[in-house]
C-alpha cells in the first residue's frame, strides 16, 4: 500500500544525498532511491530548474520503484560550462550515459517542460533501434509542439540577440516574478529560494541564453519529436496543469489533434508546475498509471 512521505526533502537533504558522475569531462549530479531489484523509473526536470522539482514524489515512488533523477548539464548542481554546445540531444546523451552506467536495460519515463523535449529525442532514438528501452512514459506539461508553445517574457528575452546580456541582469526577483506568472497555485518562498540557489549554482545565469536554444531545436527538430510522439509504440501518459499560459490546456487540445487518443489528466487551477503546485494529485495520477501497465 502506499504511504505518503510527511516531508520532502529539503534542498540541503537533496544535495547531500545524491551523488556525482563524469560525463564527456563535466560533472553531473544524481539520486537514486528504491530498491535495485525494482522497475526503475527516471524523471527528467524542467527548465530552468533541476531535479529538486520531483522532491513529492521521490520518496513515494521509492516505494516500490528504483528511482533515478539528475540535474541535467547546464542546471542545478551540475557543471555549468560556457564553452558547451547545449542541445537535447547533448542531454539525451546524459541519461543514456547514466542508465548505462547504473546497468539499467529498461525504464519507465517521466518527464517535465524542457525534460519533456529530452523524452521525446529519447522516444526517437528508441524507434531506430530494434531493442526497446522505454517502457512507459508520462510527459508533464512542456512544448510538446512549438506551434502551440507560448514562451513568456524571460524566455522571449533570452532568445533574442540581446539573451547574454539578459542572463547576467536575471536575479531573484524576476525569477520570483517568472514563477508567480506561470504557477496558478504559489510556491513558497522556501521553495523559491531553493529554485534561485539551484539556478545561481555554478554561475548558471551565464549559460542561461545556450540553454534557452531548446526553443529554436524544437522548430528544427519538429518532424523527428512529434514523430516520436505519433508513432510511439509504448504506453504513454499526459499529465496537464490546464492553467499553465505556457503549455495549459492549448497544449492538450494540440496533442489530440496530432497524436490521438492518450490517458490525459487534466489539473484545473494548475499552472506549470503540477509536480509543485499538485503534489498528491500528481503523485496518484503516475503511479496509478504505471500499476495500471
Amino acid at each position: 500500500m502506499m504511504t505518503y512521505a510527511s516531508q520532502p526533502e529539503s534542498l540541503q537533504e537533496w544535495q547531500a544525498h545524491g551523488q556525482y558522475f563524469d560525463f564527456a569531462g563535466h560533472n553531473i549530479f544524481y539520486k537514486t532511491a528504491g530498491g535495485r531489484d525494482k522497475p526503475v523509473v527516471l524523471l527528467i526536470h524542467g527548465f530552468p530548474t533541476a531535479s529538486w522539482d520531483w522532491r513529492h514524489q521521490w520518496l513515494l515512488l521509492s516505494q516500490d520503484y528504483f528511482v533515478i533523477t539528475a540535474d541535467m548539464l547546464g542546471f542545478g548542481f551540475s557543471d555549468k560550462p560556457t564553452t558547451a554546445q547545449y542541445s537535447i540531444s547533448l542531454q539525451a546523451d546524459l541519461f543514456d550515459a547514466l542508465l548505462d552506467k547504473l546497468d539499467v536495460e529498461q525504464y519507465h519515463l517521466v518527464a517535465h517542460d524542457y525534460g519533456d523535449t529530452v523524452a521525446q529525442e529519447l522516444l526517437a532514438r528508441q524507434a531506430e533501434h530494434a531493442k526497446q528501452r522505454i517502457l512507459s512514459v508520462q510527459l508533464l506539461n512542456g512544448g510538446l509542439f512549438p506551434e502551440t508553445h507560448r514562451p513568456v517574457l524571460v524566455q522571449k528575452l533570452l532568445i533574442s540577440p540581446l539573451g547574454s546580456l539578459f542572463s547576467r541582469l536575471f536575479n531573484e526577483q524576476k525569477l520570483r516574478s517568472t514563477f508567480a506568472h506561470i504557477c496558478r497555485q504559489p510556491l513558497s518562498d522556501e521553495e523559491l529560494a531553493g529554485i534561485w540557489y539551484l539556478f545561481s549554482f555554478n554561475h548558471g545565469a551565464r549559460v542561461m541564453h545556450k540553454l534557452i536554444r531548446y526553443m529554436q531545436e524544437r522548430r528544427e527538430h519538429r518532424a523527428r519529436w512529434v514523430g516520436a510522439l505519433q508513432t510511439c509504440q509504448v504506453p504513454m501518459q499526459i499529465i496537464n496543469g490546464a492553467d499553465d499560459p505556457i503549455s495549459g490546456r492549448h497544449m492538450v487540445q494540440r496533442f489530440t489533434e496530432v497524436v490521438g487518443d492518450k490517458p490525459i489528466i487534466s489539473l484545473e487551477g494548475v499552472g506549470h508546475y503540477p509536480q509543485l503546485e499538485a503534489p498528491r494529485a500528481v503523485s496518484d495520477a503516475l503511479i496509478a498509471f504505471l500499476k495500471g501497465l
